[in-house]
């Protein structure tokens, strides 16, 4: 089955997506063998491991496809990526979903920022008006040769132009034909509730860990209503503060024996990249081989 169908059934399902975000294969493979159903490719994430920039717009459509591609090729469950803002007007968000479909991924989300856009939850963003935006969203669903390849919209207009402009969004892009929404910066619990009564496709949640949404559990936005929520940060901040820790350790004692109990195992590291499965197929070819000979 594909990615785009499975993650569709996902959807449809009763119950919560929850997608921590990857921002390299590691991360990836680790998510998916944790039994989560689904790995978001964290733009930020990308951003700052992998072109090492802060999430100011500075990574390009092909940085990002590449390692949707390669995260997407890691893994069996779907893969929801960060397209940005879709990298230009109509015609450039047309070749952006056609490219993120055949990178493999099972959605993608684009936004209504203005370029250059920022970190959502990061003060003085700009957002496109209305009638800008609608046609990319067409450009986006006309685009794509599988039905199942699902479309979500974000707009960061709440930190920018309020509630009613928000609330005018989701309805224009819901008509344009997102597949989702994603209202980015959600400052309540009360406008969280409000946002899901408000709108009749599936909602996402960004759960920021030093955001500025509340950090709300899996469970609680469940009953809230929302249908998927990714955790972008968790990753990539959590290796930030432990690596730091570690070459600090490093730097001041000389080894790092004493820390062994916080490591993989170089074997097990490998491990999860699927070490025994290529090994095993390796020597079932030399033994194809073998019996030719």
């Amino acid at each position: 089955m594909r990615a785009t169908t499975r993650f569709r059934q996902l959807l449809a399902a009763p119950g919560i997506i929850t997608a921590p975000g990857a921002y390299d294969c590691l991360t990836a493979a680790i998510i998916a063998q944790t039994g989560f159903p689904a790995v978001y490719m964290t733009g930020a994430g990308t951003s700052v491991a992998r072109i090492g920039y802060p999430d100011l717009a500075l990574a390009t459509a092909t940085e990002m496809l590449d390692n949707a591609a390669a995260i997407a090729g890691t893994v069996d469950v779907p893969v929801i990526a960060d397209a940005d803002t879709g990298y230009g007007g109509t015609m450039n968000v047309r070749r952006t979903i056609r490219e993120y479909e055949r990178a493999g991924v099972a959605a993608v989300h684009i936004e209504d920022q203005q370029f250059p856009k920022r970190c959502g939850h990061l003060d003085d963003k700009r957002v496109s008006p209305i009638d800008e935006m609608v046609p990319k969203i067409r450009a986006a669903v006309d685009a794509r040769t599988d039905d199942d390849f699902t479309i979500i919209v974000r707009t960061d207009a709440l930190a920018v132009t309020g509630w009613d402009d928000t609330l005018r969004r989701c309805d224009a892009f819901t008509a344009a034909g997102a597949d989702a929404l994603f209202v980015e910066a959600l400052r309540s619990p009360d406008e969280a509730a409000a946002i899901v009564a408000r709108t009749s496709v599936p909602l996402l949640y960004n759960f920021v860990e030093t955001g500025k949404s509340p950090l709300l559990n899996v469970s609680e936005l469940e009953r809230l209503g929302f249908r998927i929520v990714i955790f972008p940060g968790s990753a990539f901040m959590a290796a930030a503060h432990t690596v730091s820790r570690l070459m600090a350790e490093l730097k001041s004692t000389g080894t790092t024996a004493h820390l062994m109990d916080e490591m993989t195992p170089l074997t097990d590291a490998f491990e999860l990249m699927g070490l025994t499965a290529m090994l095993n197929r390796d020597a079932g070819y030399a033994g194809i081989a073998a019996a030719a000979n």
